[in-house]
Order: structure tokens, then C-alpha cells, then sequence
């Protein structure tokens, strides 16, 4: 199969509009990829339309009054945003998930025959839930219809000097899932091999472009103290910050982007598939945490 064949549209799930960058309010960039054999593939979900529907009954409290206060727009739930490009909930036949926070995952519910890819660090942190932290940020009703799923901690082949985890079942090669662990213990990247070349959606790894994408790490000091506040392993998280800086500075065919930033979600959807060969940085106002 070539890969040649993906399609990507770059999906906005969420506006988080209490945490913003450079005075953008935050996304939530899902990718939905076309395979020639393996259907409709979802990388995360972003709120689903159950989440739209009754907000205060899905999500926590401190998420809709307090740092998120997301904005409640039924037409941003992906499973609305396939159906307007022509498609039905049972053409997504797998969702690979970055990992399992509640804004990650509010979709799962609109896509019940979907086999869901993670890490099985994830499913051990998120099912378990021994921390208060934990209890916050991973809600089992949201998957409490059952999920289907295929989990992954063997390595194969790296991938621009990043551990990854190839052929994943059911996926097309060109699809693979890069370990970033720190915002959470089983948190993944997953980059995918487009027509114009790799992409890499990094998660949570960064909020702010500048923590990756320059010499010197530097962060919108709103997302700063909320990383700071929901990580898992600062550490680690640093660490994996460092290296997809090494990869952006080395690499820059290689297109990278995280789950909320919203520049990089508007210039994604704006290339409409063309690949960039460089990358913009907001230039935000006010304070910055390096």
C-alpha cells in the first residue's frame, strides 16, 4: 500500500476557551485519516456529542466552571464533523489514542464498534485511578459502554531516533505510535505518513509551540502552570520536550503539532493538506515561564 493514500483532515474537537495562547483560546486538534483498507482512523476524539448534550452530568465541575470552561458546540463533536464530510459513525473502525484524559476521549461514545490503540501504561493508569489527580482527569463513564481494545509496550524500529511502536493491528504501516511519556505515565505521540510526508501529533507533550519549535524552551505562563499542575513525571516530560526539539531543529520536513495549540491547528487546516517545510510561532503577550 502506498502511503500516498492517507488522507488527513485536521479536526477542531473543543475550544477551551479559559486557557489560551498568544490570545488564541485552546483546541482540540483531532486527526481523522482515510486508509484504503483499515476505514476511518481517529487520532483521540475531543468532546463527544453526549458531552455537548449535558456538560455538567460528563465532565467535571473544575473542567466546565473552572480552568477550562469549554464552549458548548454541539457542531464541534467529531462525530458531527463526519457526518458533514460524508461519512457514518461505523465507517471509524479504529480510534489510536494519544491517552485518556477527559478531553482526549469525550467521542468514544459515538464510535461504540471502534477498536481503541493505547498504550498499556495508559489503560493501567486511567482504569485504575489511584491518585486524586488521577481520579480528576480519567472519567470511566465516558467509556462506560464497553471499549474494544488493542493495547501496545513492545518497541520496533525507531523513528527519527524516537522509540516507536510499529504495526499496529488492524492499521495501516504507515501509522505508529511514538511513547512521550511525562503528562502521563502512557502518554503517546502518533505520527502518521502523509502524502506530503511524516506527520507527528505530539498530545500533550507541549502546549506552546516555542517549548519544542526553538533553541530555548519557552512557555505561555497560563499552559506552563496547567502542565505543571496535571503532569505525571515532570521529568520525563521535559525530557520528551527536549527531544522533539532536537527532532524539530534536525528534521524540519517532519511536520509536529500538539493537541491544543491553536495556531498550529489553524495553519494545519489552512495548508489543507500541503505539507510546511517550516514552522510559525505565535508571539504571545505577557508573562512566560522558560
Amino acid at each position: 500500500m502506498s502511503y500516498a493514500r492517507l488522507r488527513v483532515h485536521h479536526l477542531n474537537c473543543a475550544c477551551i476557551q479559559r486557557l489560551d495562547i498568544g490570545g488564541k483560546q485552546l483546541g482540540c486538534h483531532v486527526l481523522l485519516v482515510e486508509t484504503p483498507a483499515s476505514g476511518l482512523v481517529l487520532v483521540d476524539t475531543g468532546l463527544g456529542t453526549l458531552d455537548y448534550a449535558d456538560m455538567t452530568s460528563r465532565l467535571t465541575k473544575s473542567f466546565v466552571y473552572g480552568y477550562a470552561r469549554p464552549k458548548c458546540d454541539p457542531a464541534l463533536a467529531a462525530l458531527n464533523q463526519i457526518r458533514a464530510l460524508g461519512f457514518d459513525a461505523a465507517d471509524v473502525r479504529h480510534i489510536v489514542m494519544t491517552h485518556m484524559d477527559l478531553d482526549h476521549v469525550g467521542g468514544l461514545a459515538d464510535f461504540p464498534k471502534a477498536r481503541v490503540h493505547l498504550h498499556a501504561a495508559e489503560l493501567k493508569q486511567c482504569t485504575e485511578r489511584r491518585t486524586l489527580k488521577d481520579r480528576h482527569r480519567y472519567l470511566p463513564a465516558m467509556w462506560a459502554h464497553g471499549l474494544d481494545t488493542e493495547t501496545y509496550e513492545a518497541q520496533g524500529e525507531p523513528w527519527f531516533g524516537f522509540e516507536a511502536v510499529r504495526q499496529l493491528r488492524g492499521l495501516p504501516p504507515e501509522m505508529l505510535m511514538v511513547p512521550l511519556f511525562g503528562h502521563t505515565r502512557g502518554h503517546c505521540g502518533v505520527a502518521v505518513q502523509a502524502p506530503g510526508g511524516w506527520l507527528l501529533h505530539a498530545g500533550d507533550a507541549y502546549f506552546d509551540p516555542r517549548e519544542v519549535k526553538g533553541e530555548r524552551r519557552q512557555c505561555a505562563w497560563k499552559v506552563g502552570l496547567f502542565q505543571a499542575l496535571v503532569q505525571t513525571d515532570r521529568a520525563l516530560r521535559l525530557h520528551n520536550q527536549a527531544r522533539l526539539r532536537a527532532l524539530t531543529a534536525e528534521h524540519p520536513e517532519v511536520e509536529v503539532f500538539c493537541a491544543h495549540n491553536p495556531w498550529e491547528l489553524e495553519a494545519a487546516q489552512q495548508r489543507g493538506g500541503r505539507h510546511p517545510v517550516e514552522h510559525a510561532s505565535p508571539t504571545p503577550t505577557g508573562p512566560v515561564l522558560a
